[in-house]
C-alpha cells in the first residue's frame, strides 16, 4: 500500500514538473536545481554567483529552507527577486511548490532561476522540479565517497562543484578516490573545483553558467 501511494505522488510531481519545464523553455529561461548536503556550500556559491553574474544575467531565487529564512537573507543584499519556500520540516522541494513560487515572479524580465533545494542528497534527487538541470555540490569536508553513495544524484547532474579545495590538506578527503567514483558514475559531467571563502576556481563556474544559460 505505501509503495502504491509513494507512486502516486512521484507520478503527480512529474506531471507537474513537465508543467514546469514547457513554461521555462516558453519564456526560454533556464533553471538550475542545486543540490548538496547541508554544509557544502550552496549559499556562499550563490552569493559569489550572484555578485559576478550581479546586471548581466537576469537571476530569480528560489530559496528551500526546512524552517529559517537566513540563507534568503543573505541572498537578499543582492536585490535578485527571491521566494522562500519553508518545507516545514520536508526535506526536498517539489515541482508544485515551485510552480507556485514562479508565479510570484516577472518571467518576462528573467533568464534564469536557481533553485537551492534543502540540504541532503537523497530526496531532492528523487524529485523532478522541472529543472533545466541538476547541480551537485560536494564539499571536501565532507568525505569522499559521495558519488558512490548516492550515485543517483551524481548520475543525474549536469556539473559537480567539489568546494572547499582550500581545506583538502586539513582532512581526510582522498582527491583521487573521489574522482575514480565519480567517473565510475558518470565519466563525462564536468568537474570544477571550487573555494567559495578563498574565491578561488569560480570563473570556470561562472564560464559553465554563462555557456549554459546562452545555449538555446
Amino acid at each position: 500500500m505505501e509503495i502504491k501511494v509513494m507512486k502516486r505522488v512521484l507520478d503527480k510531481n512529474q506531471d507537474k514538473a513537465e508543467q514546469v519545464r514547457s513554461l521555462l523553455r516558453e519564456k526560454s529561461i533556464k533553471m538550475y536545481n542545486f543540490i548538496s548536503s547541508p554544509g557544502a556550500g550552496k549559499t556562499a556559491l550563490l552569493e559569489r554567483t550572484l555578485a559576478h553574474m550581479n546586471g548581466g544575467i537576469r537571476i530569480a531565487i528560489i530559496e528551500g529552507d526546512v524552517s529559517t529564512d537566513r540563507d534568503a537573507q543573505r541572498l537578499k543584499q543582492y536585490n535578485n527577486p527571491i521566494v522562500l519556500i519553508n518545507t516545514e520540516g520536508g526535506c526536498h522541494l517539489d515541482s508544485n511548490s515551485i510552480e507556485q513560487a514562479l508565479a510570484e515572479f516577472n518571467l518576462d524580465e528573467l533568464d534564469a532561476v536557481f533553485v537551492e533545494n534543502v540540504g541532503n542528497l537523497v530526496c531532492p534527487t528523487h524529485f523532478d522540479l522541472g529543472e533545466t538541470a541538476k547541480i551537485a555540490l560536494v564539499s571536501t569536508s565532507e568525505g569522499d565517497d559521495k558519488p558512490i553513495k548516492y550515485p543517483m544524484l551524481f548520475r543525474d547532474a549536469e556539473a559537480v562543484i567539489l568546494n572547499k579545495m582550500d581545506l583538502l590538506d586539513y582532512t581526510n578527503f582522498n582527491y583521487q578516490n573521489f574522482v575514480k567514483d565519480l567517473r565510475e558514475v558518470n565519466p563525462n559531467v564536468p568537474l570544477i573545483e571550487t573555494s567559495c571563502t578563498r574565491n578561488t576556481g569560480l570563473e570556470e563556474w561562472y564560464e559553465w553558467l554563462r555557456k549554459k544559460i546562452g545555449e538555446k
